[in-house]
């Protein structure tokens, strides 16, 4: 009998992050290693992912690092734990030359190698569990599920997926191969959530591409169009409509053209001529009516993108009267006030938005119907809804119960939960440590919940600082106190505050030296107590107060 073991460290009560492990004996396969983009609070934080100490612990047991497909919340990841764990790398051709765009543009890892291209026909006989692969639908080609075959019987990943029978070679799912492992025996299902709390049925791609040429086709000058770099199958739709109606296509960005550029060589992407893509450069040789712009942002969030143009700061473009700015990617609902300014700054410059997700319901993920679709043909024995927010992965559940699923057999857990499959069910047995590890810039964990307080606090009611100089020998002020603020006040009107806060720290002083003991620590406390009670009395506001104390020897 297996030792076998479930735990996720990402992907369950949030949007993105994916990182699931599944653990049979001594091996540990890594299913995913995504990222996820902060929230409006996490101020100056670039991107999020996983805690890895259990891998970093436990690194000479991890057999492998198994991707589904090509997006962010897929592989995004994937650099911060490869610094720590070299482990080998198994995915589709597309999503392997995706990650390694991702592991070299981080300097830690640009020199890892250890890639390996799958398909859905491979099986790789680890010992202690067979790994194998199905193909599933999503928003971008060689989307794969994930199969860990133990002596229990099949663990199951589905990866982002949904069902459409309208879709294209590269995007259709296997459903023979659905309906075998059904037959073989599904031991656990991990199944995508995200679009569980719908129960409409998702436009085909199909009707996307008619949306978007007919939008494209009623305007008359150009036409911005704002889409996730990532997602490969807008982009071709995007192509297609500029052959119908003669329009030539400028990517904007660094990461959509690398993305592009990769589809094309390996074919997942189709051009019908190369005469379509033009450089930026090349825009003022074109009539407005023959453009397509298209605008991914950086790491493919495109509402900065269209923020910049909207206001004259874009590299390349300025939203103009008859401008169209074609939103074809639906934004999280975290980012819904975002959106609402955005398009209120655009219809100031002049241009006119419209969102393809008015018109259709637009998704790659799976609706509540699907989700009981695959329920069905997998039959697993227990459900693990992931990828979700709680109210998502309860929407699934809720979808199972519909079907006849047990209430025991559906277990919504918490990331670093250990569910470990003993006596013929899954019980929790302890936890292993799963958060936020927020990466700004160079630095990796040290943006916490006291710095992202400081800068919540920077960012409503500003600064003040306050400089003196003292000589502790002596106990007296060499340098009366000299103040200024960033960000709290109006100084040309202010000038009474700024004056008595003045005195108020050069009171402070003096009484503290009237003491018989002397701490730097305890005068930098005391002057700025006395200072936050006065400046909230005069203002109603606390900014952040930073006391510069020097000393004369």
């Amino acid at each position: 009998m297996s030792d076998i073991k479930i735990m996720a460290l990402g992907g369950v009560r949030e949007n993105g992050k994916n990182l699931y492990i599944a653990e049979v004996n001594d091996s540990i396969f890594v299913l995913d290693v995504g990222l996820k983009y902060p929230e409006n609070e996490q101020l100056g934080v670039d991107v999020i992912v996983p805690n890895f100490d259990y891998l970093v612990e436990n690194k000479d047991r991890v057999a492998g690092v198994f991707l589904t497909h090509g997006h962010a919340d897929a592989i995004g990841a994937l650099p911060y734990l490869l610094e720590k764990v070299k482990v080998p790398v198994f995915g589709s051709h597309l999503t392997i030359e995706l990650a390694k765009l991702v592991v070299k543009n981080y300097g830690a890892t640009k020199k890892f190698k250890d890639f390996h291209i799958i398909n859905a026909r491979t099986e790789i006989d680890f010992g202690d569990a067979v790994i194998s692969f199905f193909k599933t639908t999503h928003s971008i080609p060689e989307s794969l599920g994930i199969v860990v075959k133990t002596d229990e019987g099949n663990i199951v990943y589905t990866g982002d997926f949904k069902f459409d029978q309208a879709a294209a070679p590269y995007y259709k799912s296997d459903f023979s191969r659905l309906a075998e492992l059904g037959q073989e025996g599904v031991l656990a299902l991990l199944s995508d959530s995200a679009n569980a709390d719908s129960q409409i049925q998702v436009a085909s791609m199909h009707q996307e591409s008619e949306e978007i040429l007919n939008t494209i086709a009623d305007w008359d000058g150009r036409v911005i169009v704002a889409a996730v770099a990532s997602n490969i199958i807008r982009i071709q739709q995007i192509f297609d409509a500029a052959d119908a109606t003669g329009r030539r296509v400028v990517l904007t960005g660094h990461d959509v053209e690398n993305i592009v550029r990769t589809a094309i060589s390996l074919k997942k992407l189709r051009l019908a001529s190369e005469h379509i893509l033009i450089k930026p450069k090349e825009m003022n040789k074109y009539q407005d009516n023959e453009l397509i712009i298209l605008e991914t942002g950086r790491m493919g969030e495109p509402l900065n993108g269209l923020r910049k143009m909207s206001i004259g700061r874009h590299r390349y473009v300025e939203i103009k009267d008859g401008d169209l700015v074609y939103i074809v990617t639906t934004p999280t609902v975290s980012k819904e006030a975002v959106v609402a300014k955005v398009e209120n700054m655009i219809y100031q410059a002049g241009g006119v938005v419209k969102t393809i997700a008015k018109d259709l319901r637009v998704s790659g993920h799976a609706n509540a119907r699907d989700l009981q679709l695959m329920l069905n043909i997998l039959k697993p024995k227990y459900l693990f809804p992931i990828q979700g927010e709680y109210r998502q992965l309860d929407a699934h559940a809720k979808a199972a119960l519909e079907i006849g699923f047990f209430p025991e057999n559906i277990l919504i857990v918490k990331r670093g939960d250990v569910m470990a499959y003993e006596d013929g069910e899954f019980v929790h047995n302890g936890a292993v440590s799963a958060g936020d590890v927020m990466i700004d810039g160079n630095a990796i964990g040290d943006v916490g919940n006291i710095v992202l307080r400081d800068r919540k606090i920077l960012s409503e009611d500003g600064i003040f600082i306050v400089a003196i100089t003292v000589s502790r020998k002596e106990k007296k002020i060499i340098s009366k106190a000299k103040v200024n603020t960033r960000g709290f006040i109006y100084v040309k009107k202010s000038k009474d505050i700024l004056r008595e806060s003045a005195d108020l720290v050069n009171a402070s002083v003096e009484k503290y030296f009237t003491k018989d003991s002397f701490d730097w620590g305890e005068l930098k406390s005391a002057v700025r107590d006395d200072l936050s009670k006065y400046l909230f009395e005069q203002t109603k506001r606390r900014p952040a107060i930073l006391p510069v104390i020097m000393e004369v020897r």
